[in-house]
C-alpha cells in the first residue's frame, strides 16, 4: 500500500473513531521531537492526565480531525509560525523575556497578536508570569506550575552505594565532583559554540577558581551540546566525565555522583536541576534565574547568587564543599521542597489549568 493511500485510511479511520467524541473533550499532548527535557516532561503529564480525569489520545488525530485540545510541550511550535488548526491551544513559557533576543521578542509579539486564540499558558515562575501579562492576554490564561519531577525516579543514597556509582561510571573515589546536567550549547550538534543565555562561559569561570582551592575537584557532565565547555575544562586542565544517558530515567544515578551542583544561567525557566539536586540530597548553589528564585531560600535549602556574580558563586560553592559533613539541616529542607513540587502534588494545579481547556 503507498503511503498516500495509507495516510488517507488513516484520515478515515480518524474521522470515524472522533465522530462520537464531545468537541474539546480530548487532549493530545505534543512533544518536541528531541530526546531530552521536553519529551520527558510529555511523557509525564501522559501519566498524571488519568488522576487529573483527562483523557488523552494520540497525536496523529492533530491533523486528521478538528475542535480538540492541545497541550505544546514547546513553545517554538506554536510561536515561531502560528499554526493554523482548530483546535485550543495551550502551552508553556518557561523562559526567553523578549530583551534576549529577537526570537523571543517575535514570541512575545506572537502572544500578544493570537492572544485571544491561546487558551492556556503554563509559566514555571513569578517573574515570567509578570512579564507575559505585559502582552494583554487575559490573566485568567495564565498558570503558574513550575517544571516538576518525578520522585519515583530520585532518592538519596547513603555514601556507601555512592562510592559504589562512582567507581561504575569511572569517577576516582576522593574526588570532589560538581555537576553541571543542561545543553549549553548552540543547536544539536558538538555545541562548541556557547548558549551563552545558560552561562557556561560563567561555569568556566567558576571552575577555573575553585579548583585552586580544591586540587582534587572533577567535573561530572551531561546532556547534550557540551563542547564549549568540555574544551575549555581541558584549557584549565579540570578532569571531567561526560556521560549522555540514553535514558533520562538514570539521571539520579548522575546526581549520586556529586558532592555539589552550580546553575550559573542568566536565564532559566527551570532548571529541573533545581528539584533534581534537591530530591538526590545534593546541595545546589544557582544564580538567580527561573523557579529557583521562587523555590530557593539561601542558606536554607540551597545558595542563592546574582546573575554573572562569579565571586558570589565561587564563595557558596566553597562554603559547601568545606563543610560538607554539616549540610544535613538545609538537605533535609531541599527534599520538603522537592516532596511538594512533584508531579504528584501539582494534581490540583493541572485540575486548574484543564478546567475549560478541556471541557
Amino acid at each position: 500500500m503507498n503511503k498516500e493511500k495509507l495516510l488517507s485510511n488513516f484520515y478515515f479511520l480518524d474521522r470515524l473513531i472522533s465522530k462520537k467524541w464531545k468537541p474539546f473533550s480530548k487532549l493530545m499532548i505534543r512533544g518536541d521531537g528531541s530526546d531530552w527535557v521536553l519529551s520527558s516532561i510529555a511523557k509525564e503529564l501522559k501519566k498524571i492526565m488519568p488522576i487529573v480525569g483527562i483523557e488523552t489520545i494520540n497525536n496523529h488525530y492533530y491533523y486528521n480531525i478538528s475542535n480538540q485540545s492541545v497541550f505544546f510541550t514547546s513553545k517554538y511550535e506554536v510561536l515561531n509560525k502560528w499554526p493554523k488548526i482548530n483546535h485550543r491551544i495551550a502551552f508553556p513559557y518557561f523562559h526567553g523575556m523578549p530583551e534576549n533576543g529577537d526570537q523571543f521578542k517575535l514570541m512575545f509579539d506572537n502572544i500578544s497578536k493570537y492572544h485571544h486564540s491561546i487558551s492556556r499558558i503554563q509559566v514555571s515562575h513569578t517573574q515570567m508570569q509578570k512579564k507575559i501579562l505585559e502582552t494583554g492576554i487575559n490573566s485568567e490564561k495564565i498558570f503558574k506550575i513550575p517544571i516538576s519531577i518525578n520522585l519515583d525516579l530520585f532518592k538519596r543514597y547513603d555514601s556507601i552505594r555512592r562510592l559504589e556509582i562512582r567507581k561504575v561510571y569511572g569517577i576516582p573515589e576522593n574526588s570532589l565532583v560538581v555537576g553541571s546536567f543542561q545543553k549549553d550549547g548552540v543547536g544539536w550538534k558538538s555545541g562548541k559554540s556557547p548558549k551563552l543565555i545558560k552561562g557556561p562561559d560563567i561555569f568556566i569561570k567558576v571552575i577555573k577558581e575553585l579548583k585552586s582551592d580544591f586540587p582534587n575537584l572533577f567535573i561530572l557532565l551531561s546532556g547534550p551540546s557540551r563542547g564549549y565547555v568540555k574544551e575549555n575544562l581541558q584549557n584549565i586542565n579540570v578532569p571531567f566525565k561526560h556521560i549522555e544517558l540514553k535514558n533520562y530515567e538514570q539521571i539520579n544515578l548522575l546526581y549520586n555522583c556529586l558532592d555539589l551542583y552550580i546553575v550559573t544561567s542568566r536565564e532559566e525557566g527551570g532548571p529541573r536541576s533545581i528539584l533534581e539536586s534537591m530530591a538526590s540530597g545534593v546541595p545546589i548553589v544557582s544564580t538567580k534565574v527561573g523557579q529557583a528564585t521562587d523555590l530557593i531560600q539561601h542558606g536554607i535549602n540551597g545558595w542563592l547568587t546574582e546573575i554573572s556574580d562569579v565571586s558570589s558563586l565561587v564563595s557558596s560553592s566553597k562554603d559547601i564543599l568545606n563543610n560538607s559533613n554539616s549540610l544535613d539541616n538545609v538537605l533535609e529542607n531541599a527534599e520538603i521542597v522537592a516532596k511538594n513540587n512533584s508531579y504528584v502534588s501539582q494534581i490540583d494545579l493541572w485540575k486548574k489549568f484543564m478546567g475549560g481547556f478541556i471541557d
